[in-house]
Formats: structure tokens, sequence, C-alpha cells
């Protein structure tokens, strides 16, 4: 019998994987597909040779420290995204594009040499490749009182495996869609998982490489564009070169949904060369365009996802973060992670996550053992000075999730109250990630007053946030007036005095739920202290 299953080989299981070879575990790592990887993806390019990103291609050092550390300790070559301050603008198909001025565009991106694959392959290098099982298509997982029975599919052969411990690492609402539970999880979890979108899942990508080098930088443009007219194939593209930037590369996300990449599959590599060549010129033509359409694998999209909205998800569900069957089930992915959800930095948090969940005592939890025994009040103040620093450590990745989430807008389409919908989307997130560091947080409530129904210790959890958005609001201001993609968009380039006014009073709507939920939370963890997993 296994001691742990994984069951995901792609960054969250590979990650995990690697922990547990090095501490010599047994254990085995399941994949469905017959690569590891999981929706990292590089490719080679058949015209230059260069490996190109279909899933994946950048990471941020400044907010996602997880990835960089990771890079470094396996002794990857990673390297800046080439973003000399420009992008063009193609807002009429009948006219040639515009360039607009675009500071830190790409907000400090790296790249890693050799693509995000180099991430994959030196995870798979620590791992025994014994334990790395492809090919094997989970279908029911059953709770056997002592271990944990997981039925495969593999390659028409049913395989049972037994571990004692099991980790499904692989996005919720495919576990949701596709694998049977026995017996039913409960239909809270059940449905955290059907509610938590895949990330990426419905999109699609397109690389193209040329044998010379970058036709574009010499004619002093970076290779950043942006698409927004209705006739979009493209609608955000990048300069894809290596490090050296010998070698001519560009990548572009598709403006087109799913169901239009279905109906011009025929002619969609000729649709894609033509934006290429019309944003960068005719030598463009001499390449050849790759492209993932992530719709169409089914290890990565569920049917829930093709019909997901065109917000950013948030991701971290606090019934996703929790063990089941009496320990014996973990749910991983980058969709379960509090900070970094959906990407690659979700992913290793994730597994980090559930690391600490196998080897770690419960009540010997990262914040519980920051806090010293004392007297209550004391033990309070450490705990409001934890959720300070927090706090105050969340306002770069907040302004980070605000350009994410716009650039996600932009690139499919939306073309109203952009600046509105990332705004309160990314400050929606922070106060969800807040609630979950609450609940981690070993307050006492020994002589905490409670009046009318309000505890003492929620105005101090709000204080936390005192000039939080009021700092957010400035930084977007700053970057609207600056950003190439919305100059052709005036209300949201320049706002308005009601268009603050409109989403400030959204986002006091979504504070107003934060502090409700917040003292909540304060006053369910006095009545009913949290109990083990079930």
């Amino acid at each position: 019998m296994l001691e742990i299953a994984i069951v995901g080989a792609g960054l969250c299981g590979l990650t995990l994987g690697r922990e547990l070879a090095a501490r010599d575990v047994s254990f085995a790592l399941f994949e469905a597909r017959e690569r590891l990887g999981g929706r990292v993806l590089s490719v080679q390019n058949p015209t230059n040779g260069e490996r190109l990103d279909l899933g994946p291609t950048w990471f941020w050092p400044d907010t996602q420290p997880a990835v960089s550390r990771l890079a470094q300790e396996l002794g990857l070559e990673r390297f800046d995204q080439y973003d000399p301050g420009s992008a063009l603008l193609l807002s009429d198909p009948d006219e040639p594009p515009a360039t607009r001025a675009t500071p830190r565009l790409h907000a400090g991106a790296q790249r890693l040499k050799g693509g995000m694959a180099s991430l994959v392959e030196g995870l798979a290098a620590a791992i025994p490749q014994e334990a790395l099982r492809l090919g094997c298509v989970l279908r029911e997982a059953r709770d056997r009182g002592d271990h944990i029975e997981l039925v495969f599919d593999a390659g028409g052969e049913v395989v049972t495996v037994a571990a004692r411990r099991v980790v499904l690492a692989v996005p919720p609402r495919l576990l949701a869609e596709q694998v049977r539970f026995t017996p039913a999880l409960p239909s809270a979890d059940q449905a955290a998982m059907s509610a938590t979108p895949t990330w990426m899942a419905a999109q699609a990508k397109a690389v193209i490489g040329l044998s010379g080098p970058p036709a574009w930088r010499e004619a002093g443009h970076s290779g950043n564009a942006f698409v927004v007219h209705e006739q979009a194939v493209l609608g955000e593209v990048f300069d894809a070169c290596d490090a050296s930037g010998a070698t001519a590369a560009l990548g572009g996300f598709f403006a087109l949904s799913a169901q239009m990449r279905e109906a011009f599959h025929d002619g969609l590599q000729m649709l894609v060369t033509s934006q290429f060549v019309q944003l960068f010129g005719k030598a463009l033509e001499s390449g050849e365009p790759q492209m993932q359409d992530w719709a169409k694998e089914k290890f990565t999209c569920a049917q829930a996802d093709l019909d997901a909205s065109d917000a950013h998800p948030d991701y971290g569900s606090h019934a996703l973060r929790q063990s089941r069957w009496g320990g014996k089930l973990y749910l991983g992915a980058s969709e379960t992670a509090r900070e970094g959800g959906g990407y690659i930095e979700g992913a290793i948090n994730a597994a980090t996550r559930i690391r600490d969940q196998l080897f770690k005592p419960r009540e010997d939890s990262m914040m519980a053992t920051a806090l010293a025994p004392a007297s209550p009040g004391l033990d309070n103040q450490r705990c409001l000075e934890r959720f300070g620093e927090w706090v105050a450590s969340r306002q770069a990745p907040t302004f980070a999730s605000y350009r994410q989430r716009l650039n996600y807008a932009l690139s499919h389409g939306q073309r109203e109250q952009l600046t509105q919908r990332a705004m309160l989307g990314a400050m929606e997130a922070v106060f969800i990630d807040a609630l979950a560091v609450l609940d981690e947080l070993p307050f006492s409530h020994d002589g905490v007053a409670v009046e009318r129904g309000r505890s003492d210790l929620t105005p101090k959890v709000q204080a936390a946030f005192d000039g939080f958005i009021q700092a957010l609001l400035d930084a977007i201001i700053d970057f609207n007036r600056t950003s190439c993609a919305l100059s052709n968009f005036p209300e949201e380039h320049r706002l308005s005095k009601d268009y603050i006014s409109t989403t400030l009073r959204d986002v006091g709507a979504a504070w107003r739920e934060f502090s409700l939920s917040a003292n909540r939370l304060l006053l369910e963890k006095r009545d009913a202290p949290n109990t083990a997993d079930a």
C-alpha cells in the first residue's frame, strides 16, 4: 500500500512529489495525460527551434515569491520580459495600428529560459521515475476506513490503487464533473468544487517564430499590441523572443470565444497569421503559427468552464483547503490556493499548504506557533499585528490583481465599466483572503465584549485596512492615465468624479459585506471553536 497517492502531475502535484521524494516517503504520482505539466506546455517552434509557451508564460517576482524561490532552487535561468514601454493599438480593422506609451505594461514579469516546461523538467528530475504513472484517468475514490481506494482507467484497463492518504491535485471543477466519490462528499463541498472555475480552461493561445531577428524591434516596436475592434482574432500580443533577442517570436491570446474558434477552425491558422502580419509586417508570413485551444482539453476544461464569465475568478475557498475523510483526502491544484490562485504561484502554494497539512500537527500551524502563550489580551494584540502585516503586504499584489483583471477583460472584448469591475474584483478577492487569514488566527475571546451583536475585535480588524482602498484607487488612476490599452476608452483612460464615485460605492458595499462577515466569523469562533476536519 502506498503511503501517499498524488493524482495530477501539473505543477502542484510535481512540487508536492519533489517534497515527498526528499522525505523518502512511499508515494506515486498519477497523471491522466501522457505527459507531465498539466497546463504548462512549451513547444518547439519548427521555424526557429525556440521553445515557446502555449500555457503560462510569465511570473512576477515582486508579487510571486514562491515561483522565484523554486526557480532559484532548481538552478533555472530567468530573464525579464522585453518591455520597452510602448505597444500598438489596433482599434479599426481597416486602419494601421497606432503606437501608445505603456510604461511597465508587464509589471516586471519574467520568463524562464527554455519556457515554463523547464520548471516541469526540473521538478520531475527530483522524482523517482518509478513513481510517475502516466495515462491514468481517475474515475472513482472510495473511503475504506484506514485507507482510500482509487480506481483508474489506464488505457482501457481498470487499475485499483490503495493509499493511506490521497492528494487530488486536479482542478476542483474537473473533480466534481468527472470523479465519483464513495461515500459522496458533503453537498457544500460539491457546490464549492463546481463553483470554482478552472483558470484559462476555455482560453486559447497562439505563438509564431521566425528564423531571423525580430524585425519589429529594429523598427522601434516592442512586440506588444492590443486589438480592440470587434473582428479581433487575437486580443493581446506580446514579444516572445528568447533572452538574447536573437530569434524572433510572438505570442498572442485569442479574442475569439471557444465557440467562434470552433466555427472558424479550418481557417484559424490563416486568420492568426493575418493578425500578426497586420500588426508587425509581412515578415510574419514566413512563420508557422502553433496554437493550443485549452477548451478542447478534457483534462483541463470542464463543461461548466465553457460558460465561464469574463471576470477573473477568485480562488482559495476555505472549504477546498480542508482535508476530508478523517484527514486522508486533500484537494490541491492552483485554484485551491488563497494567494496566487490560478497562476503558477498558486500551484506551488497549494503544494506547500498540503505538505504542511500532511506533516505538521494541526495545532502546530504556522500562525499558531508564531504566537507564544500569553494573556488573552496579548494574544489578540499579536493576532491583530499579524493581520495588519498581512493586509499591508497585499497592497502590491492587489494592484497587480487589478491589472491582470483589466488585461483579461480587454483581451476578451469587454468594453464597459472596465476599471469599476477590475477594482471591485481585486478588492473582493483580498476581502475573501482576509477572512481566511482571520479564520486561521488563534484569537482569544476571553474578556472580549460584544455589544449589539458586534465583537469589540471587529473595529480593530477593520482598522488594518485604513488607507488601503484609497491607495489602490490612487495607483489605478495613475496607471489608467498612461495605459495604451485604455487610450481608446476615454471614460477609463481619465476617470471622472462620477465614475470614481460609482466605483467606490460598489467597493464600499463589498467592504460592508466583508465587515459583517468578519464580525460573524469572530462571533462564531467565540461561540463554537473549530473542530477537527470531518
